[in-house]
C-alpha cells in the first residue's frame, strides 16, 4: 500500500465498516511506519482492472505481531482473496521474526473467524465494547507460528487479482 491507494482504501473500508471505518490520518500514520530499515508495520492492497479489491495491514512490536485490518470488496468474498491477504501478512510477521500473531475480530463476523480458525488461529478471550460506536465485542484470537518459520496455511491464490506491497 503507498499514500495514493489511500483514497480507494477508504472507500472500501466506508462501505465494509460504516460504523468503524478507519480515518485517513490513521492509514497515513501506519504506512509512515512501513518503509525503511526501521518499518514495524506493512500494509498490501489487492488489485484487478485498476481497482482496489482488498487491503490488508500487520503491525509488529518485538516477537508479537498484530493484524490490524483485512477488507476484501463484497463481490470478491468467496474468491480466497482474503487467504491471499492472510498469507502475506503471515509472511510479513515471520520477516519480523514474530513468534505470536495476534487479532481482534467482531464476534458477529463468523466470515472472518472461519478464515483465521483455518490458518491456525485459536480464541484465546474477548474485548468487551471494543468496537465502538456500536459496542460490539471483539474475539481475540492468536497463532503461534511453527519453530520451521511457516504458517499455518499454505498460500491460496485467485486468478487475475494481483497483490501489491
Amino acid at each position: 500500500m503507498r499514500w495514493w491507494d489511500i483514497d480507494p482504501v477508504l472507500g472500501l473500508e466506508k462501505d465494509l465498516f460504516p460504523e468503524d471505518a478507519w480515518s485517513r490520518g490513521m492509514f497515513w500514520s501506519e504506512l509512515a511506519h512501513s518503509r525503511g530499515p526501521e518499518a514495524t508495520r506493512h500494509y498490501v492492497v489487492a488489485e484487478e482492472g485498476g481497482r482496489l479489491v482488498g487491503y490488508a495491514g500487520l503491525a509488529s512490536a518485538g516477537d508479537l505481531a498484530d493484524v490490524q485490518t483485512i477488507a476484501v470488496a463484497r463481490d470478491y468474498w468467496g474468491t480466497g482473496l482474503g487467504s491471499r491477504l492472510l498469507t502475506e501478512l503471515l509472511r510479513a510477521a515471520t520477516a519480523f521474526e514474530c513468534a505470536e500473531v495476534m487479532l481482534e475480530c467482531r464476534v458477529d463476523n463468523v466470515r472472518a473467524q472461519k478464515l483465521y480458525e483455518r490458518f491456525g488461529f485459536e480464541a484465546i478471550g474477548f474485548r468487551r465494547g471494543y468496537y465502538q460506536p456500536g459496542n460490539v465485542d471483539a474475539l481475540v484470537m492468536r497463532l503461534t507460528t511453527k519453530p520451521d518459520g511457516g504458517s499455518a496455511a499454505g498460500a491460496t491464490s485467485v486468478q487475475g487479482t494481483e497483490i501489491n506491497g
